[in-house]
């Protein structure tokens, strides 16, 4: 694995700053712990529109649906999920950099 925002989340999985799965997410938005949620792009339309549904109801999560399977992030998480919210600002704000380079946006 040497994609960095892949590393950069197992990294923040290893330190405890995210949350894992549709659930725990759903949680940590309700919470206002979540900061980044990063939704595989196999992800079902019906979860995506809840989640973001959620998301635009608090306000404060930016959501960014990337180009990474379920599979890709479980190489990276060592968890099979569809979504991981970031709770950490720090880790958010890198990874959110990290996806805008990666698909060109600035």
């Amino acid at each position: 694995m040497n994609d960095r925002f892949l590393s950069l989340l197992g990294l923040a999985r290893r330190a405890g700053k995210c949350e894992l799965g549709f659930d725990a997410a759903k949680e940590s938005i309700i919470k206002n712990k979540s900061r980044l949620l990063v939704l595989a792009s196999d992800i079902s339309p019906n979860t995506e529109k809840n989640i973001n549904f959620f998301a635009s109801e608090n306000g404060t999560t930016t959501v960014f649906k990337t180009e990474y399977t379920e599979e890709d992030l479980y190489g990276a998480i060592g968890k099979s999920v569809k979504i991981i919210s970031l709770t950490d600002s720090g880790f958010a704000k890198k990874a959110l950099a990290l996806l805008n380079e990666a698909s060109g946006k600035e």
